[in-house]
């Protein structure tokens, strides 16, 4: 049966929960304040950042809407018809009613041998769940359904939605720098602009270094939802968390068996993967429970994490200790 949770994980979820309102929050308040700043000390008027709110937004909306046909061309991924796979049929649908979801995502399948799955959709395809080939080749069938109840908890959570807000943030501060940037420099020369082409420079600059530490915050804002969807899929799945730790640990292992030049294929689209393509565990043993322990003592970076897309093995695993 699913793990129907203690007092502690929820107490863990709403903190979860609370975390990614604030970052988002957070977020956009300190961007607010920038852009204001910014304009005011140029003399800028307001419909000219507009301008520039109206061309990020639009791409990364139409980036959202053809997103799904881009991810099914590079990773070659097409619809499983039924018969195919009825239990992976069967599970999906199982997974989407217990997770309280209205519409059973479509089931697909990757063409690659990279083991991984992804959800992904858009108003245009509708949602979708994404298992590769290497993934189903890999784990048991246990294992597969805690993976596809981590990519429906993406899913439930509609945190695709949000995480295209967040990353629109650092994107219009970038713009904004890189426009500054050029135009202080084209206009530092001249003498009629005065110190303001210096001023348009520095600012410009200084704009995009800012917009690189705002994407810090969607790095960290990644890193939440995977918790937050490998918690979902501690609830609907069958000994969600155990399996999502033999899973996880599985999948590093199969990865450190395909060469590097294969994964950096297919990295384009990484943050959708439930795991890191990059990351890796060098076995010379079968005993996944043993490898889970080993990874579990692991020692994270804290520079390297705060780069990363997804929570460090060894912090993500020991997350699931509390569900198990």
């Amino acid at each position: 049966m699913p793990n129907s949770g203690s007092t502690a994980p929820r107490v863990s979820l709403l903190k979860l929960r609370l975390s990614m309102i604030g970052v988002w929050a957070l977020v956009t308040a300190l961007a607010t304040l920038v852009l204001v700043a910014v304009l005011s000390i140029l003399g800028i008027p307001y419909f000219g950042l507009y301008g520039i709110l109206g061309f990020v937004v639009f791409f990364h909306v139409f980036q959202w809407l053809i997103g799904p046909y881009i991810i099914n061309a590079v990773y070659r991924v097409r619809e499983v018809k039924e018969e195919e796979y009825p239990w992976l049929h069967e599970l999906v649908h199982r997974l989407s009613k217990e997770s309280g979801m209205s519409k059973t995502p479509k089931l697909m399948v990757a063409e690659i041998d990279i083991p991984n799955a992804f959800a992904y959709g858009s108003p245009l395809t509708g949602n979708m769940v994404a298992v590769t080939r290497g993934l189903l080749r890999n784990l048991d069938r246990d294992e597969v359904e805690a993976v596809v109840g981590h990519e429906i908890g993406h899913l439930k959570h509609r945190d695709v939605v949000v995480m295209m807000m967040v990353s629109i943030i650092p994107a219009i501060i970038y713009y904004l720098g890189y426009t500054l940037y050029v135009s202080g420099w084209m206009g530092s020369g001249s003498r009629e602009r005065g110190n303001g082409g210096a001023i348009a420079l520095i600012l410009g600059m200084g704009l995009i270094v800012l917009s690189f530490i705002f994407n810090l915050f969607v790095f960290y804002m990644s890193r939440l939802r995977e918790y937050y969807a490998d918690a979902h899929s501690s609830k609907v799945a069958n000994n969600g968390a155990r399996n999502l730790q033999r899973a996880l640990v599985k999948i590093m292992v199969a990865s450190g068996r395909i060469s590097r030049g294969t994964r950096e294929k297919y990295e384009q689209f990484k943050a959708f993967f439930i795991s890191d393509p990059e990351v890796e565990v060098k076995a010379y043993r079968e005993d996944v429970d043993r490898l889970i322990e080993e990874v579990k003592n692991q020692k994270p970076s804290i520079f390297v994490e705060i780069f990363s897309t997804h929570p460090h093995p060894a912090k993500r695993l020991r997350f699931l200790d509390q569900f198990v």
